[in-house]
C-alpha cells in the first residue's frame, strides 16, 4: 500500500492489521534499547516526538498555517512534557501564538525536559501556571503533554485541574502518546482523563489504545516516527516484524 504525505490528511491511513502493537513492558524495552544499545539519546527521541507533534498540530488542526493561530500547551514534568516543549518551540518558530502552562516548577522538571525549558527561556518565552488558566480558551488547539504511558492511579492536584480545564473547553485537544489519565497496561480510563480529539502515539501504537473504553478518549489515532531502528524490534523480548512505515511521511493516520 502506498502512503501519501500528511498534507492530504484523509489519505494517510495504515490499516490496523499492517501495524503491530506494543504493550507497556515492550515500550519500556524499546526505550532502553534505544539509549543503551543504539546510542540514540533521550533528547534525540524527544526532538523527534515534538517535531511530529508540531507537524500534526499544524496540518490537522491549524489548516497548515500556524501563523497567528492560538495554541495552549499543557506540560508535565516528565518526558511527555519535554516532547510538548519541543512542539511549542517549533510552533512558535512558525508564528503561532503559544501559551505554555507548566504543571511543576522548572526545578522539578526531569533533566531532558528542563533542557527544553532552558531553550525556550533563551528564546524569551514566558511560562504560565495553573493559576493563569482562563475560564474559556479563545484559540484553535490545546496540546496535552502532561502524563505519558506510565501513569499509575487517578491524576491528582494540578494535573487533575489541567485535565478538567481542557475537557471544559470548546477547543480540541491533541494528546501526545496517550491522553493524560489513561493507563495503557490494561487500557484503564482513570478519573479525570483528557478527552482528546486526536492522539499522536510514538514508535508503534500501544495495545491499550485499542481498548473500547480508551477509544472514546483518544479520538483519532496517529503514529509518529521517533527513528527507532527497525533492527531493534528483532531483539529478544520483542521479535516483532515491523513493516517500513515511514518512507513518505513522519506522521501516519491509524484507524
Amino acid at each position: 500500500m502506498q502512503l501519501k504525505r500528511i498534507h492530504s490528511m484523509s489519505s494517510i491511513r495504515v490499516f490496523r492489521d499492517e501495524v503491530p502493537t506494543l504493550d507497556v513492558p515492550q515500550m519500556i524495552e524499546v526505550d532502553r534499547l534505544m539509549t543503551e544499545f543504539y546510542g540514540i539519546t533521550l533528547l534525540q527521541m524527544m526532538e523527534n516526538a515534538g517535531r511530529c507533534l508540531a507537524i500534526l498540530a499544524r496540518d490537522r488542526f491549524l489548516d497548515g498555517i500556524p501563523a497567528g493561530k492560538s495554541v495552549a500547551i499543557l506540560v508535565g514534568k516528565g518526558h511527555n512534557g519535554g516532547g510538548a516543549l519541543v512542539a511549542a518551540r517549533r510552533l512558535i518558530n512558525w508564528g503561532a501564538k503559544v501559551q505554555i502552562f507548566l504543571s511543576h516548577s522548572p526545578e522539578e522538571l526531569t533533566k531532558a525536559t528542563a533542557q527544553q525549558y532552558q531553550t525556550l527561556s533563551a528564546m524569551g518565552v514566558n511560562f504560565l501556571s495553573v493559576t493563569d488558566l482562563p475560564p474559556r480558551m479563545e484559540g484553535e488547539l490545546i496540546i496535552d503533554g502532561l502524563i505519558g504511558y506510565r501513569l499509575m492511579g487517578d491524576p491528582q492536584g494540578i494535573i487533575k485541574a489541567y485535565i478538567e480545564w481542557a475537557n471544559r473547553q470548546a477547543s480540541p485537544t491533541l494528546a501526545l502518546d496517550t491522553p493524560s489519565g489513561i493507563e495503557l497496561s490494561a487500557g484503564t480510563v482513570h478519573t479525570p482523563a483528557v478527552k482528546a480529539r486526536a492522539t499522536l502515539t510514538l514508535a508503534l501504537p500501544k495495545k491499550g489504545l485499542y481498548e473500547e473504553a480508551v477509544q472514546r478518549y483518544r479520538g483519532e489515532l496517529y503514529l509518529g516516527d521517533i527513528s527507532v531502528p527497525r533492527t531493534l524490534y528483532g531483539n529478544p523480548g520483542l521479535e516483532i516484524n515491523v513493516p517500513d512505515l515511514f518512507t513518505e511521511s513522519d506522521v501516519l493516520r491509524l484507524p
